[in-house]
């Protein structure tokens, strides 16, 4: 008799871009496996989905997006969380740990607009919809003629309200587009002219501390040095800058011929002021020193921030 494939529970939110990166994962298992562990996904609405139009800096911030699916992985109602890295709080409930970080999609932001190809060709005083404070201080940096207003909701609501003339533009990460097959709706913009969220496009696999070791090989096969790395260096960076919700900051990872390089930013709330750092690390890095790396930026950024920030307070 041909045994049965064990069955995997695996976590995601409901959205229609969270489906498709957990059917991907799974997926992805049932091939790692050669079809010995078996998939079932299991969704859940989070506080962060409820939220319609209320920032998330004014809600609770960063783990409105993965506080449920924890709290059911802590539960053992599944043995496996899927999340978008970008909205994992920089220190996981204890007894989980990230077992994979799969390839990295494209990370960087999309710009949206009936009436313009790029920030630039908005006219002046046009209306920009986000309801990212990192997005609307990097807008506001660049054009501070322009009109904010607050966009929420997933990818397909975003779009309506641009059609529906709520705004001039908006911004939608190509890393969700790309996987939902609308990769044509909006036009890339060059990762130095817009840093991106630290860990945008990631996916982060979690797992309890106890799951069967056999179990943990199979998934560590499903990890990617290049996504390991980006995620490892760009948390470690926000990490050191108590990094949430309410404040601006921006990192990306860069692989380049001779090594990485990590550039990381943040700005005031207003845009009327940034702050940029640059470092490097050898190509062959160890986890650790790629870490060290982050918390070195965050580090030099903090002194030079000091006390123009209140959230970062005098500099150490």
């Amino acid at each position: 008799m041909t045994p049965r494939p064990l069955i995997l529970k695996l976590g995601s939110r409901g959205s229609p871009l969270a489906r498709v990166q957990a059917d991907t994962v799974a997926q992805a298992i049932a091939a790692a496996s050669s079809g010995e562990v078996s998939v079932e996904i299991v969704t859940f609405t989070t506080k962060g989905d409820q939220l319609t139009s209320e920032r998330l800096t004014h809600a609770g911030g960063k783990g409105l997006f993965t506080r449920e699916i924890d709290d059911a992985l802590d539960a053992g109602h599944v043995d496996l969380a899927v999340h978008s890295l970008k909205d994992v709080p920089t220190a996981l409930p204890a007894g989980q740990i990230f077992i994979a970080f799969p390839k990295r999609e494209d990370a960087r932001e999309g710009f949206v607009s009936e009436v313009a190809a790029t920030l630039d060709d908005l006219s002046e005083g046009a209306t920009v919809g986000t309801a990212s404070l990192r997005r609307e201080a990097q807008t506001r940096y660049l054009r501070p003629d322009l009109n904010i207003v607050t966009f929420r909701g997933n990818v397909a609501t975003r779009l309506q309200k641009l059609r529906d003339g709520q705004a001039h533009a908006t911004y939608l990460a190509l890393a969700g587009l790309n996987r939902l097959g609308l990769a044509d709706t909006a036009h890339p913009i060059a990762l130095d002219d817009m840093l991106p969220a630290a860990a945008q496009g990631i996916l982060g696999l979690v797992v309890r501390e106890t799951m069967a070791e056999e179990l943990q090989a199979i998934l560590r096969t499903l990890s990617d040095e290049k996504a390991a790395a980006a995620a490892i260096a760009e948390r470690a960076f926000l990490a050191g800058l108590d990094g949430n919700c309410r404040t601006p900051i921006a990192a990306h990872l860069f692989r380049e011929e001779d090594g990485w390089r990590l550039e990381g930013e943040v700005l005031k709330p207003d845009g009327s002021d940034r702050w940029r750092v640059s470092g490097t690390a050898p190509l062959f890095a160890s986890d650790a020193e790629l870490a060290a790396l982050g918390e070195a930026l965050a580090a030099s950024l903090r002194r030079d921030v000091g006390d123009a920030l209140p959230a970062f307070g005098t500099a150490p």
